[in-house]
């Protein structure tokens, strides 16, 4: 069967495979397999739902004719079936270099380390996704900008390295290295026990009333949008990292007593306490990277409402830019039962009185 899509006649760029193998047709498969195959790699697919690889390959993602000789082989299967998959695939290309995308590394650098492939393997997770799930949810610019954590053996040579370095940077990923355990606290921190956190949250409103429901703003969206992920997967991942996870939540578990005692004794006990744990928070939030991954800039939020109709944001953007104001970040929310949504327009502390009076003079009602 041929590649969909359009051909293949261009080489790719130097220091990127030839032929790749990528075996799971999920998103991140998928999506992987789109981007290399549009700087002209050749994209072998595999999964172990035939179909699943057939609906691929029909989105463009590559062929499903078997593969001899592929020069890099891309795990991307549930992350439970990592490690034995990645033994398998090590053994069945044993010229190959081989990287997989699941979520949690130690699983798989325990299994691999000391075998006879272990030089041939290096580790990967792009930090990378959507709600959205399976292979026609896969886009190739999903990666465009996000970290994605390379995560080499202390046996991983330095062509496996680089090649595995060389395809995150042409999809346009940043790259950081780490080792498997080291990366595994991190995500723990920054991906797994949020989602928890988000679950419980959200876990909540199953049997709210629905007039409380109905009361909810953008900060309760904030707080449960990634609590709609598949529960198979977040129980692999979870059981997976456990240790790491575990112990972030008794740390956290730790902090919540602290702040029920500060609520039951109320008074100047609660002010002190709860002061001190609101103002982590908020220093917590400022070394969260901002865009393009530099330090968060002190900003400020303007807020307009809008019409919900085409051809509004259009004006919005283009009046905002002929202010001269540079937005830092920007979301939309719709009011409850009407018409409208509010934009919520981030720039820089410093000229959000500018923003607000240029909007203003051109008609939009803007304030902060």
């Amino acid at each position: 069967m041929t590649q969909e899509g359009g051909p293949q006649s261009v080489p790719p760029p130097s220091g990127l495979p030839t032929r790749a193998l990528v075996v799971g047709c999920g998103l991140i498969g998928t999506s992987l397999a789109l981007a290399l195959r549009s700087r002209g790699v050749e994209v072998h697919l595999r999964d172990a739902v035939p179909g699943v690889a057939e609906v691929a390959a029909s989105v463009g993602a590559g062929t499903v004719d078997p593969v001899e000789a592929p020069d890099l082989v891309v795990v991307a299967v549930p992350p439970a079936a990592v490690p034995d998959a990645t033994l398998a695939l090590l053994a069945e290309f044993p010229a190959a270099v081989v990287t997989d995308v699941a979520s949690v590394k130690a699983p798989v650098a325990r299994a691999v380390a000391g075998t006879s492939g272990a030089s041939r393997f290096v580790g990967g997770h792009p930090m990378a996704g959507t709600e959205r799930s399976g292979p026609t949810a896969g886009s190739a610019l999903l990666f465009e900008g996000r970290p994605w954590a390379v995560v080499p053996l202390a046996e991983s040579s330095d062509h496996a390295v680089e090649l595995v370095t060389a395809v995150v940077r042409a999809v346009e990923a940043v790259p950081t290295v780490l080792e498997a355990d080291r990366h595994d606290e991190a995500v723990a921190l920054v991906s797994h026990v949020p989602h928890v956190v988000s679950v419980l949250t959200a876990g909540l409103l199953a049997s709210a009333p629905r007039e409380h429901i109905d009361l909810a703003g953008p900060g309760l969206r904030d707080v449960t949008r990634i609590a709609g992920s598949g529960t198979g997967m977040w129980l692999q991942i979870l059981d997976s990292n456990a240790p790491a996870v575990t112990t972030l939540l008794r740390s956290l578990r730790g902090d919540l007593d602290r702040v029920l005692d500060a609520l039951d004794a109320g008074g100047d006990v609660l002010s002190g306490r709860l002061a001190d744990v609101l103002d982590a928070g908020r220093a917590g939030t400022q070394r969260i990277p901002g865009k393009h991954g530099e330090v968060r800039t002190v900003s400020a939020s303007v807020f307009v409402p809008v019409d919900d109709r085409p051809g509004v944001l259009s004006q919005l953007m283009a009046d905002i830019g002929d202010s001269g104001v540079n937005i830092e970040d920007f979301r939309i929310d719709h009011e409850y039962g009407r018409p409208v949504g509010l934009a919520q327009v981030e720039v820089a502390a410093d000229r959000a009185d500018h923003l607000t009076s240029s909007l203003t003079a051109r008609g939009w009602s803007a304030y902060r």
